[in-house]
């Protein structure tokens, strides 16, 4: 064969692997695309959110709000209606922020949950002290159909009632609860659902992976379907650590809510990176640490987390996300407590001035090992390619 010929059939097979390899690459980037969001990866399992801060819904936030564009279809407001700020006085409503963030949602064809309607904490002022059993019915029905009426058709999902439960299962004894019993709890139920037939409705609280605490749940779901009360779903706030909980209790407590025929939310997830003080409880807003304020041992990682931590994290996410895709049936929605780092409401609760790393990313907006873990669990499942 002369060297021309070699030549000519060298150059030809060059053209030709280039062209396959051209092509291997466009497969490749056509699966990358499909997985190149959380929403994304996850469609046709859950939703999945973030809960947003004022800054963010009024999209000063041009970072946060590229970010929220592109991996979720589901937000939250994170304070903005709750009823100190959307119901500051009895005769007054301040509606301009919601209406922002439900614009928001609607631009970017998201599913808007409203949080909250019916919470003992962050309530206005007004409304604390009431001692009237039949002043507090009026007082929740007017709260109640003026907001959700205002929304009707426009928000998807509402957290109706926040928090009711003591960690036994028991009542809470919240204002509520002293003025009217349980029964603040079928109303608010009942005035949302004639308020938005179509919203879902959900019961919000943590420590539902708790046995005692999931069996009151149990109870109130219950009661509320006996009476004829309309409730879609249990929303577990899922405010969680490295090491806890289980993940038998969470699926325990994900079986025990769908066999009620109730759908399971995650609304709040966050993953502790730092210690807490050993008898924190849960996740109630009063509790304070002041005396750990400045204590070293308290915030080991103030610039980011070390590559052990960072790399435990990661194992925590993907257990967890584990769990959630065998349950994929009994889950609506998993909405992160904040878009990145920064945001956390853990960087000063239940110890101020801290620098905690709860969320899947850092305060750079960048994507963390624990999101590579998480999206990895979907991108196994995509086609091979040779």
């Amino acid at each position: 064969m002369t060297h021309r010929i070699k030549n000519i059939l060298l150059v030809s097979a060059l053209i030709l692997s280039a062209s396959s390899c051209k092509n291997e690459i466009k497969e490749i980037s056509k699966t990358e695309i499909k997985t190149t969001s959380l929403k994304d990866a996850f469609k046709g399992d859950f939703l999945i959110g973030a809960a947003l801060n004022k800054s963010q819904i009024e999209e000063k936030d041009t970072l946060s709000i590229n970010l929220i564009e592109k991996e979720f279809n589901t937000i939250t407001p994170e304070n903005e209606m709750k009823w100190e700020q959307i119901h500051p006085q009895k005769d007054t409503f301040y509606f301009d922020i919601a209406d922002k963030y439900v614009a928001l949602g609607e631009k970017n064809n998201m599913h808007i949950v409203g949080h909250t309607l019916v919470w003992h904490s962050q309530l206005a002022p007004w409304m604390q002290n009431e001692k009237d059993s039949i002043t507090m019915v009026k007082n929740i029905e007017h709260h109640v159909n003026t907001i959700v009426k205002r929304y009707k058709g426009r928000i998807d999902t509402w957290d109706v009632v926040n928090e009711a439960l003591n960690e036994d299962g028991s009542f809470r004894t919240s204002n509520f609860y002293e003025v009217m019993g349980d029964n603040f709890i079928a109303l608010a139920f009942k005035l949302a659902a004639e308020a938005d037939p179509n919203a879902k409705l959900v019961y919000n609280d943590y420590n539902l992976w708790k046995p005692e605490k999931r069996a009151g749940v149990v109870r109130l779901v219950k009661s509320l379907q006996e009476k004829g009360v309309k409730i879609d779903g249990v929303g577990m706030q899922a405010h969680w650590s490295l090491e806890g909980p289980s993940i038998e209790d969470i699926e325990n407590s994900i079986l025990a809510y769908a066999a009620l025929g109730v759908k399971v939310s995650f609304t709040e997830l966050d993953v502790t990176a730092l210690p807490n003080p050993w008898d924190l409880d849960g996740a109630a807003v009063e509790q304070s640490y002041e005396q750990y304020e400045g204590d070293p041992t308290m915030n080991p990682y103030p610039e980011k987390l070390s590559e052990a931590a960072a790399m435990q994290l990661a194992n925590r996410y993907e257990t967890i996300f584990k769990l959630f895709l065998k349950h994929k049936d009994k889950i609506d929605r998993v909405t992160f407590w904040g878009v990145n780092d920064g945001q956390s409401w853990l960087n000063y609760w239940p110890i101020n001035g801290r620098t905690n790393h709860p969320l899947l990313f850092d305060r750079d907006f960048n994507p963390k090992k624990a999101y590579e873990r998480v999206m990895a669990l979907k991108s196994d499942n995509q086609p091979k390619q040779n």
